[in-house]
C-alpha cells in the first residue's frame, strides 16, 4: 500500500527493511535518482573489504541523529572524536525535514577542526546487513561519502565508518550563513516532522553524553528563541 503523502512517519528498521521509506521518496519526488539495494549491498562489501584495520567488529561514527536514532543493531557504543572533520549543517532536504517550498537542512561531516560523537561497534558477523542498512537509509541519493576514519576514545584508538558530506551533491549547501542557517530550520517541516526537532534531538543527546558544540548549540538557541516569537500571542 503506497504511503499517504500527507501522513507523518518515523525512520525506523521496518520502513527501511519493507521497502517503505524508498516507495515514500519516489512518490514526494518522482524526478529523485534512488541508489538501489543491489547497489548498497556491493558498496558496502567493498567497504568492507577495504577496511584498514585488519578485520573484527567494525566500528560506525555518528555526529547528527545516528546518535540519537542508530537504528542498527550493535554491542557496544564508545564517545568518540574524529580529528580533521566537524559536523556543520551544510544537506539541503526537501522531504524528510524539509519541504520543495521550504526546505530544511541536516548535518554532514566537513572537512576542518574536530568532531565529537559516538562510536558503535557492531559485530563482524552482523556487520554486512546492518551496514546495508545503514546505507539503505544514508546513501539513498548519494549525499555523502562514506570513509574510513581514525576515531579516538577514552579505551584506546581504531577505525570507522563515517558519513561524509559529498560536495559534489546536488543539495550540498556549503557554509551558509548562520542566519540562514537558523531561519532554514525554524521554518522547514517535513514527513519525518520539524527540522527543528532534528536539530534539538542532537543538541540534546551531545548534551547528556557531556560533550559540547558550542556552534551546534548556538544555533539551537537562536531557533528556540526564533520559534518562540512566533508562537501566536507573542509580541
Amino acid at each position: 500500500m503506497a504511503h499517504d503523502l500527507n501522513q507523518p512517519y518515523q525512520l525506523n528498521r521496518e520502513l527501511i527493511l519493507s521497502g517503505r521509506l524508498r516507495d515514500h521518496l519516489k512518490a514526494a519526488d518522482p524526478a529523485l535518482q534512488l541508489v538501489s539495494d543491489e547497489e548498497h549491498c556491493a558498496a558496502v562489501s567493498r567497504m568492507l573489504a577495504e577496511r584498514p584495520d585488519g578485520g573484527g567488529d567494525v566500528w560506525l561514527f555518528g555526529y547528527g541523529s545516528l546518535i540519537w536514532n542508530p537504528m542498527i543493531h550493535f554491542v557496544e557504543q564508545r564517545v568518540a572524536t574524529v580529528a580533521g572533520y566537524h559536523r556543520r549543517f551544510c544537506l539541503w532536504t526537501h522531504l524528510g525535514r524539509g519541504s520543495p517550498r521550504a526546505p530544511g537542512l541536516i548535518l554532514g561531516l566537513e572537512r576542518g577542526g574536530a568532531c565529537r560523537g559516538v562510536a558503535f561497534r557492531i559485530a563482524e558477523a552482523m556487520a554486512q546487513p546492518e551496514l546495508e542498512l545503514l546505507w539503505r537509509r544514508e546513501m539513498v541519493t548519494n549525499a555523502y561519502c562514506p570513509r574510513w576514519l581514525k576515531i579516538a576514545t577514552n579505551e584506546g584508538r581504531g577505525w570507522a565508518i563515517a558519513f561524509v558530506i559529498n560536495a559534489r551533491h546536488e543539495r550540498y549547501a556549503g557554509a551558509l550563513p548562520e542566519d540562514q542557517i537558523v531561519a532554514a530550520i525554524a521554518r522547514a517541516h517535513g514527513a519525518l516532522g520539524p527540522c527543528a526537532t532534528y536539530l534539538f534531538q542532537t543538541a540534546a543527546h551531545l548534551e547528556a553524553l557531556g560533550l559540547r558544540d558550542r556552534r551546534l548549540f548556538r544555533l539551537r538557541d537562536r531557533v528556540a528563541a526564533l520559534l518562540d516569537t512566533a508562537k501566536p500571542g507573542t509580541s
